[in-house]
């Protein structure tokens, strides 16, 4: 009985230690690091236009207008790009439901961008990421959306496309992920360069 009693003191001490360590100090540790180190990525990463809040360049958010650079599809709520429904549509790679959404979103995309019926379409162009809300877009969708940016802001495609460029961003320690554009970001300073045209 009191080898049982001790064993049981001993579990319930390691408990509350571990629950005050790891529960506690160790997030409030990682708390204020982040606060003091990064700031800005602390708080979101949030973008700010003129004093007013625009968005966060970690969240995705929906540009649908044939002058905006449009991001990666998404299923993160009703409409899409809800952060508080975060979460991708659970197909299988193998569903026919998901094959059949994909074919739609290409026939969509080259619609909106102009493009010959049998033109390769990137694949985060008719996909979306496990979140719903991935703010990037590869190059080659931007690349593939210039035109059409282009026509309806009436500028020249090589001045975007320097634009583009400027907003491409590398791996992540030049190892993890793929070169990548924020659409948020870009379109942003879409706008601004459209200002000064």
């Amino acid at each position: 009985m009191k080898q049982m009693a001790k064993k049981l003191f001993s579990s319930i001490s390691l408990l509350l230690l571990f629950t005050i360590l790891f529960g506690f100090f160790y997030p409030t540790l990682i708390f204020f690091c982040g606060k003091v180190f990064f700031p800005k990525k602390a708080s979101g990463s949030l973008v700010y236009l003129k004093g007013d809040l625009i968005g966060s360049k970690l969240i995705g958010q929906n540009f649908s207008k044939d002058s905006y650079f449009h991001p990666r599809p998404s299923f993160a709520g009703i409409h899409g790009y809800d952060a508080r429904n975060s979460g991708a549509s659970n197909l299988a790679s193998t569903s026919s439901i998901l094959k059949q959404k994909t074919q739609q979103a290409a026939e969509i995309y080259r619609k909106i961008n102009r493009l010959p019926p049998d033109a390769k379409v990137p694949v985060d162009a008719i996909t979306a990421s496990a979140s719903g809300l991935d703010p990037h877009i590869s190059l080659e969708n931007a690349l593939l959306q210039l035109p059409r940016v282009a026509l309806a802001r009436n500028l020249e495609e090589k001045d975007l496309r320097a634009l583009i460029l400027e907003h491409l961003e590398k791996p992540t320690f030049s190892l993890f992920g793929e070169n990548r554009i924020n659409v948020l970001m870009l379109n942003l300073a879409l706008d601004q360069f459209a200002e000064a045209h």
